[in-house]
């Protein structure tokens, strides 16, 4: 089975463990035996390989969310990265061109398409692969239609023409007030999960109509100009041989804390305490300090770097307007390599709590307008400084001067202090540059050294 998953979304609506990095489907919730617990992406990811190990799986992304996955999914997974956010056509489009001309998948293969971040269990991508199978055996385009459990106002219908569980399509309808939902299910329709099936050509016959593009390289070039628009506008609404397939097993949209809450199997994670007055309340703390609530009931609580969160359940889908307001860069980021947290701003300052994991390291880079101080606090490693290595551990001290360029690499995990200084501090003052060649000069362990 091939299948692409389509990891896109601003974190705003889980605001403050999201953010314009760090997306809802890229947040840690589940827990596992270990103590460790599994984001949403991670969780969908291994849900496909039990339902099929042999299945390939390609996530389409933005730029911004590749370090990301990388570190949650590991650097094998395969990715066809946006250039800039252009909707769900251009996007299945790209990865569609990028499956045949990179990946060398046949036009005559069929590919589901999915969104990255639905909790359901593992039926779901059970009928995913029947999904396919069918578009493999018969061409065309099938839908996967919900069984809706309540008129709700957040998805799209479909009404299938009879009540067979795979049926031909009738029409489409946008998101409808509830009582508009109401009707719509009485009239058998079903909630728009956004996951299709089809045969790779398919597709790309389409974006060779609609956008002109033949190919992946060509599409890349174009990318920024085309127009955005929506799979289900530009293609699915249009289309004349169209199925969809009943699902009627578990299926939760996690776009908001209300229904985030829903399904977290622990009242709690992190450093929380609660009495027990406390009430259909759950509570994510991801910062070092601990968070006490006393009789607060059918609450959500959110505490990370980027804010705190303390919200009625019923209001908890209201957050987008008032977190559209807050224009503070984002606090915490993962990486590939680990992941960093903003710990003070200052007016020529960031101090940042970096976390390198073992075995992986920075790029190689220099900064043109701020100089950068480490302090290593956690864990042993190297650290390559123009061309010159050194080993570092707990309570050495590295001086990166403006303009130098450096890394930082982990024998275990290794934690730093990092304090930039400058006067335009920025993401986007980072030049990225080839190790270099040959043998760098090898010197001894900096500790108690200001000048590695």
């Amino acid at each position: 089975m091939h299948i692409v998953l389509l990891s896109g979304g601003s974190g705003k609506r889980l605001w403050p463990l999201s953010n314009e990095i760090r997306s809802k489907q890229f947040i840690p919730i589940f827990p596992q035996r270990d103590g460790t617990y599994l984001s949403m992406v991670q969780r969908v990811y291994r849900q496909i390989l039990r339902a099929d190990a042999e299945a390939r799986v390609t996530v389409a992304t933005a730029k911004g969310q590749v370090a990301t996955l990388r570190g949650q999914l590991g650097e094998a997974v395969t990715l066809s990265v946006e250039p800039c956010r252009r909707d769900t056509f251009p996007a299945i489009a790209l990865v569609s061109a990028y499956l045949h001309d990179v990946q060398g998948v046949a036009g005559d293969e069929a590919v589901a398409f999915c969104p990255v971040d639905p909790y359901v269990e593992d039926d779901y991508f059970a009928a995913v692969r029947e999904l396919t199978d069918l578009a493999a055996q018969e061409g065309g385009l099938f839908l996967m239609g919900i069984e809706p459990t309540y008129p709700s106002a957040k998805y799209g219908y479909i009404f299938p023409l009879d009540k067979a569980r795979l049926s031909r399509v009738g029409s489409f309808e946008e998101k409808p007030t509830e009582e508009a939902a109401a009707a719509y299910i009485q009239r058998g329709a079903l909630w728009n999960s956004g996951v299709f099936a089809c045969r790779l050509g398919y597709v790309l016959e389409k974006a060779q109509t609609l956008l002109g593009g033949v190919g992946y390289e060509a599409l890349l070039a174009q990318y920024e100009a085309i127009d955005p628009i929506s799979f289900d506008y530009a293609v699915v609404e249009k289309e004349p041989n169209l199925s969809v397939l009943r699902y009627a097993g578990t299926w939760k949209d996690l776009g908001t804390w209300n229904t985030l809450t829903e399904i977290m199997e622990v009242p709690s994670i992190g450093d929380v305490t609660m009495d027990e007055g406390c009430g259909g309340t759950q509570v994510v703390n991801e910062m070092d300090v601990p968070v006490l609530c006393l009789g607060v009931r059918d609450a959500v609580v959110a505490a990370s770097p980027e804010g705190i969160l303390v919200a009625d359940k019923r209001c908890s889908s209201y957050i987008k307007p008032y977190v559209e307001r807050f224009t503070r860069a984002a606090m915490f980021a993962e990486k590939s390599w680990g992941s960093f947290r903003i710990l003070d701003v200052g007016e020529e300052s960031f101090v940042i709590k970096v976390t390198l994991r073992a075995g992986h390291a920075m790029n190689y880079h220099s900064h043109a307008h701020r100089a950068e101080v480490w302090t290593v606090v956690g864990g042993h490693g190297e650290v390559l400084v123009d061309g010159v290595r050194r080993a570092v551990r707990v309570g050495d001290v590295v001086r990166l001067p403006v303009g130098c360029k450096h890394k930082a690499a982990a024998a275990e995990d290794m934690t730093l202090i990092e304090v930039q200084m400058g006067t335009d501090i920025s993401r986007e003052d980072k030049i990225k540059w080839p190790e270099p060649k040959g043998e760098a000069v090898v010197r001894g362990n900096a500790r108690g050294s200001d000048e590695a």
